[in-house]
């Protein structure tokens, strides 16, 4: 018998990691594009695990996720309109990417994927400045997005990529130059998006790698944030300030779309997200069907008529799908956390780990005042990213074994 090499698979193996490679760039820019290339990746990793007759393997992290999928499905099931619920699930589908990712980005080629995403992150960082500067996206009704449809979701994609360029340079002895030379566009973009929850995001992920680099680089970060304000345009300064007003100056007007209108929205969601909670505890609404319901559980201190979702994670999933759900969605977060701590210093390559963590950390602040986990595009990066860490330290993808010519 003869052995192929390690990472001399055959042409469906290199596709498909070529195809995840482009799809992990994608949800950066276009949705559309991203999805159609998670299918094709879709399709060739079964071909490869197919061909080769392995056995699909997941990590730890996987199975909180699938239970949370059926958690999912049993709340659509009693859903108040089942079609509809049903129909919003399909986003469960995204969750495929962890074992895809998995399987592919195996050892070294996580690295490559690392450099992939921070390379289009740093593309659609310059983007966003120019869209700023030059196009005059510079104030709340019209904010930057870079290639994305949506500021909110721009501003979350970009959150993460901070955290992963931070990892890269904090806990990465070689090939962090580019990350380094990349991440102050990536935190201006970030900045300009004016959007809060990511802010604060970012200051959650980034911290946590001050704190696990040397506790004692926490104490930069006021500095950090004095120098912020000071060279800062009006527009960011006033939505720093922004953070903890919740009063109208005389003679203003409160809108849905002000910034003060905005932190009261939020305090009157949760008042409506613990109603709808107190009704439904066990199964929720519905997947998608918080909008439906709104009007009804609308607190009277709301400022907008009507809400999507509830920009809080943890009430929103519980509301739609249950308290069952949304423990299992804890379990979900805390078997991540545990996992990249403890592979921060077992891991070949910490530095995934660490990166992995802080997205986690952003994800989770952020997510106090935004849905971010319910966004199709954050969703994709953020489990190709904690994902990654598990793959790194998988062995290289496994010879093929062909019979030797005779």
């Amino acid at each position: 018998m003869s052995v192929a090499p390690p990472e001399q698979s055959s042409w469906i193996e290199r596709t498909a990691y070529v195809s995840l490679l482009a799809f992990a760039a994608t949800p950066q820019f276009s949705i559309a594009a991203a999805n159609v290339l998670l299918g094709l990746t879709a399709i060739l990793w079964l071909a490869v695990v197919i061909s080769n007759r392995e056995r699909i393997e997941v990590p730890p992290m996987f199975w909180p996720l699938a239970a949370y999928a059926g958690a999912t499905l049993v709340s659509s099931l009693f859903s108040l309109n089942p079609p509809t619920s049903f129909l919003d699930s399909k986003q469960l589908l995204l969750f495929a990417i962890v074992p895809i990712t998995y399987r592919l980005f195996r050892g070294e080629r996580s690295l490559t994927a690392v450099d992939v995403i921070i390379t289009v992150g740093a593309m659609n960082a310059v983007y966003g400045i120019l869209q700023y500067g030059v196009l005059d996206h510079n104030n709340t009704q019209s904010r930057v997005h870079g290639n994305l449809g949506h500021y909110m979701t721009y501003s979350g994609v970009i959150m993460l990529v901070a955290c992963l360029a931070a990892a890269r340079v904090m806990f990465r002895r070689r090939d962090r130059v580019w990350a380094a030379l990349v991440l102050p566009a990536v935190i201006v973009a970030l900045a300009l998006t004016l959007s809060r929850n990511a802010w604060v995001g970012a200051c959650a992920g980034i911290g946590t790698l001050f704190l696990l680099r040397d506790f004692r680089l926490v104490a930069l970060l006021p500095v950090i944030l004095g120098l912020f304000v000071a060279v800062a345009p009006k527009a960011v300064t006033d939505r720093v300030y922004s953070m903890v007003s919740l009063k109208v100056a005389v003679g203003a007007g409160e809108s849905a779309g002000s910034t003060v209108g905005s932190n009261r929205d939020r305090l009157a969601m949760i008042v409506s997200g613990l109603n709808i909670i107190k009704d439904r505890p066990l199964t929720g609404v519905g997947p998608d069907m918080v909008i439906e319901v709104y009007p009804h559980y609308r607190n009277k201190l709301s400022v907008q008529q009507l809400n999507p979702h509830l920009h809080n994670v943890p009430l929103q999933i519980a509301a739609e799908r249950g308290l069952p759900a949304l423990a299992i969605w804890c379990w979900f977060v805390v078997t991540l956390i545990r996992d990249f701590l403890a592979r921060r210093r077992s891991s070949s390559l910490p530095s995934l780990a660490v990166g992995g963590l802080a997205c986690v950390i952003a994800m989770l602040a952020a997510g106090m005042f935004e849905y971010n986990f319910g966004d199709s595009e954050f969703l994709m990066l953020f489990l190709v990213l904690v994902t990654l860490p598990y793959a790194a330290d998988r062995s290289p993808v496994p010879a093929i074994v062909r019979p030797r010519a005779a």
